[in-house]
């Protein structure tokens, strides 16, 4: 595994997940041909799923001509965990003039390192909480919560059994990725039980 912290190291695409508290940088040579560091200025803005104000602003520095973007530690820590979604606009110089060359989403993680925190997915939380309906166990902050604009409580039996199964499909494919993305195999076998 490369160092993290090298700067020759650094990947050449933004990254995919990415914790909270943690540096991070890439370069897009790529890039460089068509929109040298010298005449425009690129930023990754990257904004979170449910909306609000939670956002996230990276801007290139140049590096030998290379645009490089640097997350450092103290930034990522007041970053909201989720699924957010990023569009890199290049801004030309000398008119000020802006447009989107990509667009894609990256998944801010939670840091471990917080005692308050919840590791899982969202997907394995929807699960815990169908099923705890589920049992007839489920308590008084479940019992309110909503999916897709509908109360659980309000959910027939069957509607709570193909909600749990989708949201166990959700946790076998993130599970998948992480596997790949760690070079392990994944698993194409979904368990279900009844």
């Amino acid at each position: 595994m490369a160092n993290l912290f090298d700067v020759n190291s650094a990947p050449t695409t933004e990254p995919t997940v990415f914790t909270v508290g943690d540096f991070g940088q890439w370069k897009r040579p790529d890039l460089s041909a068509n929109y040298p560091t010298s005449d425009y200025t690129l930023t990754y803005v990257a904004r979170l799923t449910k909306g609000g104000s939670s956002e996230i602003k990276v801007v290139a520095t140049d590096l030998d001509g290379v645009h490089l973007f640097t997350v450092n530690s103290n930034t990522s820590s007041s970053f909201d965990a989720g699924l957010y979604h990023w569009q890199l606009e290049v801004e030309q110089d000398s008119t000020g003039n802006r447009a989107v060359i990509q667009t894609g989403n990256v998944q801010v993680a939670v840091d471990l390192d917080d005692n308050n925190t919840d590791p899982r997915i969202h997907a394995e939380i929807m699960v815990s909480k169908i099923e705890g309906l589920l049992e007839g166990k489920a308590d008084s902050d479940v019992t309110s919560y909503s999916i897709a604009g509908r109360s659980i409580s309000k959910m027939s039996f069957q509607e709570l059994v193909d909600a749990r199964d989708h949201y166990r499909r959700e946790v076998v494919k993130y599970n998948n990725e992480v596997a790949m993305k760690n070079g392990r195999k994944g698993t194409s076998t979904i368990k279900v039980r009844f």
